[in-house]
């Protein structure tokens, strides 16, 4: 096989191509470059590739050429979760746009009816979480007796989820001559025994992960806790000399809230996730891509395949849950030789997660401070508990009152709990000196302990808190 720079030289049909063009892709990924031509040829693939790494194309383009049009249910795209069966098919249907293949998603929460109705339009491609699409063949609604391909899509996380008998059950109901490909981060002994078990001579593919490092982008994080990320964001806007800033929110609730009071503080702003139109997204892409927006707030599903270029910064407003989802969030900064900053805010108790994605990007990513306030804040900073609790979500206070004023551990636990809605399991350590108290309480009460016990009567003194 020659050297491939290119998507026309993975010998897909003009019609896909200007799909791609028209997306925005330029040049293939890893996994695009070793996947796309043993699945032209008709090759089982055992592929190893984290999220973020483009394989969702690297599946896609080949059984989008390899289909037969208006020929009904042909591929099978397995997958553990609704949200990852409605990007796979939103993807599918964008790079099949011209090429006339048709994909729906199949999943459990929406209703069965509105699903049969989109299967009576014969769609070549479905992506399916399990549950749903056993349901839906047992109910004669889609028939697998047909199928030419069949994907495995994040076979780890299904096993994780308990879905391994599940899918068993699918594989043995699909044709023998089946294409198979599966997709997996990991490869856990069940997955390894799947593969031996079903995949006939495969093509073994593994993507490793300093392929999804983005050397060119300067990481930092900060410590702010979940009423201060606003304050902190602000501030960052307003120091920043940036002309685009791409923001992601893990839920669509939380892109649309975010917009609507970045808007309300004077900001440029857009939103793109999974509840907008198509066209909808495509106005909010254009303002941003054409400078008339200048910051574009976005969930994981909803940026996936779009083409955003020039990004300066990327912020995660909320800490992403796997490592491999903060390198394809940040991997839409710095790119073409461009240098690219990404920011992201992580709250005492999310402080694990940073670990792991420090731990997988195989670097170091530093310590940020909040900037200086330029006059006065947009948004004025909040007592947030959160960022004083230490990794146990404990917070502590100091009272103003000892062993010279009697207090016993017995007096003091009685004290707080009488006087507000703590409970003696939300107390945590309790030190008593000669003048004053150290006392912890967990963070979820500790703004109780400040409205209740702070200003009240303790044998006759009054209770003075500091924290």
């Amino acid at each position: 096989m020659g050297e491939i720079e290119s998507f026309e030289d993975l010998g897909l049909k003009p019609e896909i191509l200007k799909a791609i063009k028209e997306m925005g892709f330029e040049e293939p990924t890893p996994i695009q470059k070793e996947a796309i031509k043993p699945i032209l040829e008709g090759r089982d693939v055992m592929g190893q590739a984290q999220t973020g790494t483009g394989k969702t194309a690297a599946f896609g383009l080949p059984l989008i050429q390899n289909v037969i049009r208006g020929k009904g249910i042909q591929v099978v795209i397995l997958t553990p979760t609704r949200e990852l069966a409605t990007q796979v098919s939103e993807e599918i249907n964008k790079l099949s746009k011209y090429a006339g293949i048709h994909s729906v998603p199949i999943y459990g929460g929406q209703a069965i009816s509105v699903q049969e109705k989109k299967l009576q339009k014969r769609p070549e491609i479905i992506t399916a979480t399990p549950g749903r699409l056993i349901d839906m063949t047992k109910r004669g609604f889609i028939h697998l007796d047909k199928v030419r391909f069949f994907v495995l899509d994040e076979a780890d996380r299904m096993l994780d989820m308990g879905f391994i008998e599940d899918i068993k059950w699918v594989l043995d109901r699909v044709p023998d001559n089946r294409q198979l490909l599966m997709f997996s981060a990991t490869l856990p002994i069940a997955i390894v025994d799947l593969a031996d078990t079903h995949l006939r001579n495969p093509v073994y593919l593994d993507i490793s992960q300093d392929t999804l490092v983005v050397p060119d982008t300067d990481q930092s994080y900060f410590i702010v806790g979940r009423r201060n990320k606003l304050w902190a964001l602000c501030r960052i806007l307003d120091n920043e000399k940036t002309e685009r800033v791409l923001i992601f929110c893990q839920t669509k609730r939380m892109v649309a809230e975010l917009n609507k009071r970045l808007r309300g503080y004077g900001y440029t702003s857009e939103e793109i996730h999974g509840d907008l139109s198509q066209a909808k997204r495509e106005e909010a892409l254009g303002r941003f891509k054409g400078g008339r927006a200048r910051i574009l707030v976005a969930t994981d599903v909803a940026a996936r395949g779009l083409d955003i270029p020039e990004v300066d910064l990327v912020v995660n407003y909320d800490t992403p849950e796997y490592p491999e989802t903060y390198v394809h969030r940040i991997g839409r900064t710095g790119r073409a030789g461009r240098s690219g900053r990404a920011i992201t805010f992580v709250t005492q108790s999310e402080t694990h997660l940073l670990d792991k994605i420090i731990q997988f990007a195989g670097r170091p990513i530093t310590e940020g401070k909040i900037p200086q306030g330029q006059g006065r804040d947009r948004v004025k900073k909040r007592v947030d508990f959160d960022e004083k609790a230490d990794t146990f979500g404990m917070v502590k206070f100091v009272m103003n009152i000892g062993k010279r004023d009697g207090a016993a551990m017995n007096d003091v636990i009685k004290h707080i709990t009488s006087h507000s809605r703590i409970t003696d399991m939300d107390i945590g350590k309790i030190s008593i000196g000669d003048e004053n108290t150290e006392i912890s309480v967990h963070k979820n009460v500790a703004m109780e302990m400040v409205k209740r016990i702070n200003g009240s009567k303790f044998k006759g003194r009054t209770v003075n808190l500091r924290y």
